[in-house]
């Protein structure tokens, strides 16, 4: 059985003071262990002071992106041993937002994937399609692409090591989500193609996550699908109450 995640993706997002206002919230609405995984992707400047209030809880802490090198002449970027001292457990790597705005590849995708891998964060990888991708028929090739090239080389030991986000472009940001049957569409065709590229029983284990204008209304039936084993939330995941409520739809249908 695969375990739900919830994660948020704060981007470019609430100053350290809010950062730590959400995640003490997170703390007192989920002490326990939720019965699935939770987890908070904060800006780089609120990662420390998260990750210090997080240390201890069910809530685990993420990075919105990665360089692939562990140091180095590379102005502006962070390296995984950062990320490392920090407590962070998740890697965010080939959002669409940085494929559209700041060049990210899938030959970049690959190399941040298997540097996250290295170092043993568990990285979760973006995948989709743009609109006018869908509406021409590409959507699966779209995917075909990004998942092969993403992973290509790829080794790892367990399928809880690496978590895949499918998050079609035209639901990010625009209050237009993907419907549940759309969703499980795709879901089930990055399910096939990671059975070609690992072996069957290993990529039924590998979790696929949606993400694409999320919130509490529609959590409960995406979740439902088969093969939809978590949310990306984007907007709904900076308010507390929303996020909270995501959270609580999803328990309703965890696995384990």
């Amino acid at each position: 059985m695969r375990r739900l995640i919830i994660a948020g993706n704060w981007k470019m997002n609430k100053t350290v003071a809010e950062a730590i206002d959400m995640a003490n919230g997170l703390n007192r609405n989920f002490p326990d262990d939720p019965g699935l995984d939770i987890v908070v992707c904060p800006a780089y400047t609120a990662l420390s002071e998260t990750g210090n209030i997080l240390q201890d809880s069910v809530i685990g802490l993420g990075a919105q992106d990665m360089y692939w090198q562990d140091s180095g002449a590379f102005t502006g970027e962070i390296s995984p041993l950062m990320l490392k001292e920090l407590g962070v457990k998740f890697v965010v790597i080939g959002h669409s937002e940085r494929r559209q705005f700041f060049g990210e590849t899938n030959e970049s995708v690959n190399k941040k994937v298997k540097a996250a891998v290295k170092h043993g964060f568990i990285p979760i990888m973006c995948v989709g399609e743009k609109l006018e991708e869908r509406k021409s028929g590409k959507t699966f090739d779209v995917i075909k692409e990004h998942i092969e090239l993403g992973l290509e080389g790829l080794v790892i030991e367990a399928p809880e090591n690496i978590v895949i986000a499918y998050e079609p472009v035209w639901a990010i940001g625009t209050g237009v989500n993907a419907a549940p049957a759309q969703a499980q569409e795709a879901h089930f065709y990055i399910r096939k193609l990671l059975t070609e590229i690992f072996d069957g029983a290993f990529a039924q284990s590998i979790r696929i996550q949606y993400g694409g204008s999320v919130k509490p209304e529609n959590t409960e039936e995406l979740m439902r699908q088969e093969d939809v084993d978590g949310a990306l939330v984007g907007g709904a995941g900076l308010d507390l109450n929303s996020f909270t409520e995501i959270i609580k739809k999803a328990q309703k249908v965890a696995r384990v």
